[in-house]
């Protein structure tokens, strides 16, 4: 059956079974109070999944909620990066929260998962609209760097991106954040290359030419000067032997 059949029947089914989705406006007026950081106003939006207006994606009634929830995850995500949240925090607490809906096995779990996601995501929003944690270039930059980890990286690309000079975003940036771009930009790729010493088969040459270090002997030099460690030391202590482990395998001797 072709698409355009299918979404005749579909609107031919809802029109006789008097099946509405819910207004637009209310949706959208919810993702802004997230967006915004309100929670009263988020809490007075808030409607619980499987309700009348939601929709029908899947004849499976848990798949549904599933469904519905995934979608209200990638919504509320895309507003909170508007709203100023760090792409590397957003992404990273979505697919957090999409894993853990991947295991529920009731409707009761998808429910409770639901409103963690309102009230965490908005609760953060609150705390980075109430310090203004970032300027507007400087979160910029920051998502460049989280999106740029296995490429080299210059401070003309980051000014290029951030729409300023270079002298003038190298200041702002120290202000802002209290580390100089250079050690910003170290300390992610070393958080990068620690979770892959952990999850991942990848050697250290390797984990190094991904992340694109000058030589494999820097990686090292830069990965111990804020670990402690050398990458091998690393892997040996905290290697797990599948993802979601929550004990680390016993250190080597």
């Amino acid at each position: 059956m072709s698409t355009e059949k299918d979404l005749a029947k579909t609107a031919f089914n809802n029109r006789e079974y008097m099946i509405e989705h819910m207004p637009y406006e209310r949706e959208m007026a919810f993702f802004q109070s997230i967006k915004a950081g309100n929670e009263e106003e988020m809490k007075r939006l808030f409607k619980p999944l499987g309700v009348e207006g939601m929709g029908k994606l899947s004849d499976d009634k848990l798949r549904n909620l599933k469904y519905h929830l995934i979608i209200t995850i990638a919504f509320i995500t895309r507003y909170a990066i508007e709203g100023g949240m760090t792409m590397e925090t957003a992404y990273n607490l979505s697919d957090i929260y999409i894993q853990r809906l991947d295991k529920c096995q009731t409707e009761q779990e998808i429910h409770v998962i639901h409103k963690e996601v309102a009230e965490d995501f908005t609760h953060r929003m609150h705390m980075i609209v109430k310090h203004h944690l970032y300027s507007r270039p400087v979160t910029i930059c920051i998502d460049y760097i989280y999106n740029h980890l296995h490429s080299k990286m210059s401070l003309s690309d980051l000014a290029k991106t951030a729409d300023l000079s270079s002298s003038y975003l190298s200041k702002l940036f120290k202000k802002e954040t209290g580390v100089t771009l250079s050690q910003y930009i170290a300390q992610k790729k070393v958080e990068a290359a620690e979770n892959m010493l952990k999850y991942s088969e990848y050697t250290c040459t390797e984990i190094s030419n991904y992340l694109c270090f000058n030589s494999e002997s820097y990686f090292i030099q830069v990965f111990k000067s804020f670990t402690k460690m050398t990458p091998k030391e690393y892997r040996n202590k905290f290697f797990r032997t599948r993802w979601g482990d929550e004990e680390n395998v016993e250190s080597k001797k």
